[in-house]
């Protein structure tokens, strides 16, 4: 999957495998050119992802090929045991969660998966989850409280699911009380987006000590095209309101919102997720490492004065 403004790159590279192709069935020496044009592509990749587009990291969050929370649990963790089940209604396979192994500590892992096919994408419900998904992550938190072991959520979701049956069973309620038990759990919460953080469907796993974003990943209260079709009652316009929201990375850290932006590889998370999910566990393990210096109590007075301290204006 090539997304339109990475098109130039991929015209780039395909002309580099066709001189190297070129000169291996011919066996002619064309290291110099192959060089001179692996430098333009390095460097046009370095200028058109320092350039983009609040839309553009949107597009990017979206990639068919971008990892997910799975991809990241497995890359970063040793004998990791998912968990199912909200012991009420049933197991919602849009929101996974299990114990994994880093460096011989125990942390409990809680995020929303999406597909990589049609099939999966229909048993995943897109990363869109119900009530019992919700309940289900709070369950397992509980359950890390009760046993004393860190909580990290990866958080990735166009929404929580809007449908009726969500409705009837609750949505609402499942994620206020999730909000309200995140502030109150006595053990370290590490929080990062992934991919897509919308609305209250991220927000229902992302109240913690720690709240992080990968650097071409959005967050915000609506998706830029639900937020075009109520304002200008089209779609066409989700570019405009991507810059209106202000959505990326950096403009929440700007705004106070997250405590840091995690570097992404060259090109996206998706050109190399063994270095990525290096770089998200080191992330993790120095952020525990904080947490563990902090009496509970404490971390819970400064979680609550944190987000207690966003969206505070002063005319």
């Amino acid at each position: 999957m090539v997304l339109e403004f990475e098109k130039p790159i991929a015209d780039l590279e395909q002309k580099l495998q066709e001189m190297k192709e070129l000169a291996k069935g011919r066996n002619i020496d064309l290291s110099k050119d192959i060089q001179s044009l692996e430098g333009k592509i390095l460097a046009l990749k370095k200028e058109t992802f320092a350039n983009l587009t609040r839309w553009q990291r949107v597009q990017l969050s979206r990639h068919a090929d971008r990892p997910y929370a799975l991809d990241y649990i497995y890359e970063i963790t040793n004998d990791f045991i998912e968990l199912h089940g909200d012991r009420t209604v049933k197991d919602d396979k849009a929101m996974i969660g299990g114990l994994g192994d880093i460096d011989g500590r125990t942390v409990l892992f809680i995020g929303q998966q999406k597909g990589r096919n049609t099939k999966q994408r229909q048993e995943r419900n897109f990363g869109m989850a119900n009530p019992e998904g919700y309940r289900k992550a709070l369950r397992l938190m509980k359950m890390a409280e009760k046993f004393n072991k860190p909580i990290v959520t990866l958080i990735d979701t166009p929404g929580a699911f809007p449908g009726l049956e969500a409705e009837e069973r609750g949505q609402g309620e499942a994620i206020a009380r999730n909000i309200k038990e995140m502030f109150m759990l006595k053990v370290p919460v590490i929080c990062i987006i992934i991919g897509e953080g919308a609305s209250g469907g991220a927000l229902g796993i992302a109240i913690g000590d720690k709240v992080y974003m990968l650097e071409n990943t959005w967050y915000s209260v609506i998706s830029p095209e639900s937020c075009s079709s109520i304002l200008w009652r089209s779609w066409d316009y989700k570019e405009q309101a991507a810059e209106a929201l202000k959505l990326t990375a950096t403009d929440m850290k700007s705004n106070g919102l997250v405590d840091d932006i995690i570097p992404e590889p060259l090109g996206g998370a998706h050109k190399d997720l063994k270095g990525m999910a290096k770089t998200l566990k080191e992330v993790i393990g120095k952020a525990l490492a904080e947490l563990d210096k902090i009496e509970a109590e404490e971390r819970i007075s400064q979680r609550i004065d944190k987000f207690c301290a966003m969206g505070v204006v002063v005319e």
